[in-house]
């Protein structure tokens, strides 16, 4: 026994009724996609106008012309003990911190001195290396403003530096100039002088040593679970615990590495190769997880069609299989990778928040990285760190772009559409 079904009458009151309102939930739906697009994108556009405008001043130094008479000076040096191999030590012995006080003594007045950085004689030497002809006749020298008065000049400063400020101004005696001695220097107290290359340095070390291990351990484990590994109990608590491990905190591989790198094999504290490890083992999870399901995507027909031509199981893995989920595990490494460069907690437990004065030469070098020594600077009492540590902001943030550009590059390149 059959029934007709009565056709759908769409243009009754009730049927439009019901349409508009269908329409009005998508309208709505799409209105508070666009909602949450727009506050995200305003809370990263509000991100960037801070620290572009509390860091971009942070690349710019504030200098004081200091006319210096080399002949009358007491300077000890001659223009040919600067030609040799002894230049160096030649300008060690020859005094001249004391050289750049009395000038800007008698240029300045009896408190001229404070108006220079502490490292101003720096900039001195550097001059008369440059040009050793300086020693014979007088000349106006450029050297660094101390903090107050590099800050009064950018509008950040107290009352009586601002005054001083403008009279310095006044006569010409000030002038700002990009600062490539923050991306050319290290640590240091003097936040006139400090530099972010040590720790950006550190950073790399340490991020190249985190990618060598993470990545193909990571890569090799995806593959055995996914391809080869059977299922029982034993696979079943690898699965669970490398899924717990992508979810404990990363305090966590600060203590272990603490406990295994530094206090049982006795590695150099503070260096990149602990920092390294222990990041890899944060990061490896994550990679992992990425990798069996990158290729787990991959069709099973792409395995039987290399089977059937007669390929080996290890061919099709790494001819096919490996080569197409490779855009999906290079995701996963962006994202373990990025986790690991804006770590701090596991980096303070194995003691990489140390002052390091000097870029480490290698990976068994004392180092530290860019999040700790934002945290280092951010904790600093003097206000001429606070346009510093925006100023690493920026410098991490780039750095992070642009390891991130190159993964999503290499992603790109591998990725095969079907």
């Amino acid at each position: 026994m059959s029934h007709d079904r009565t056709p759908t009458d769409w243009s009754s009151p009730v049927m439009r009724q019901r349409i508009a309102r269908r329409y009005a939930a998508e309208r709505r739906f799409r209105l508070m996609g666009l909602g949450a697009v727009t506050l995200s994108a305003g809370f990263l556009l509000f991100l960037l106008v801070t620290m572009l405008s509390g860091g971009l001043t942070g690349f710019l130094r504030t200098d004081i012309a200091l006319p210096i008479n080399f002949p009358a000076s007491p300077v000890m040096l001659e223009p040919a003990m600067l030609k040799g191999p002894n230049a160096q030590q030649a300008l060690a012995n020859a005094n001249l911190p004391a050289v750049t006080t009395a000038a800007a003594r008698a240029t300045y007045g009896d408190k001229g001195e404070e108006l220079l950085s502490d490292s101003a004689w720096v900039a001195v030497r550097d001059a008369l290396l440059k040009d050793p002809s300086l020693l014979e006749r007088s000349a106006v020298i450029p050297v660094p403003a101390a903090s107050d008065i590099d800050l009064a000049h950018k509008r950040e400063g107290t009352a009586e530096a601002e005054a001083t400020v403008a009279r310095l101004t006044e006569k010409g005696a000030l002038s700002s100039t990009f600062n490539l001695d923050f991306l050319t220097m290290s640590d240091g107290t003097d936040p006139t002088q400090v530099g972010i290359w040590g720790a950006l340095k550190g950073s790399l070390l340490t991020m190249a040593v985190t990618l060598l291990l993470s990545f193909p351990i990571g890569v090799m484990t995806a593959i055995y679970l996914e391809e080869y590994a059977g299922r029982n109990r034993w696979t079943d608590l690898i699965e669970v615990s490398i899924n717990n491990l992508a979810a404990v905190p990363s305090i966590i591989f600060g203590l272990l590495g603490l406990a295994v790198f530094l206090n049982a094999w006795m590695l150099p504290r503070s260096a990149a190769i602990v920092g390294g490890l222990t990041l890899a083992l944060m990061t490896m999870p994550v990679i992992v997880i990425a990798g069996r399901n990158a290729v787990k995507a991959v069709p099973p027909s792409i395995r039987d069609a290399a089977l059937g031509v007669g390929a080996s199981p290890i061919q099709v893995v790494f001819h096919h299989v490996l080569p197409l989920a490779m855009p999906g595990i290079l995701t996963g490494t962006i994202i373990g990778m990025a986790r690991a460069l804006g770590e701090t907690a596991p980096l303070l437990m194995i003691g990489m928040r140390a002052f390091i004065a000097t870029p480490p030469g290698g990976v068994t070098d004392p180092a530290t990285v860019l999040p700790v020594q934002i945290f280092l600077w951010s904790d600093e009492v003097s206000r001429g760190f606070v346009e510093k540590t925006s100023a690493a902001i920026i410098v991490l943030l780039v750095f992070l772009l642009a390891m991130n550009g190159i993964a999503i590059y290499l992603r790109n390149k591998f990725e095969t559409r079907w």
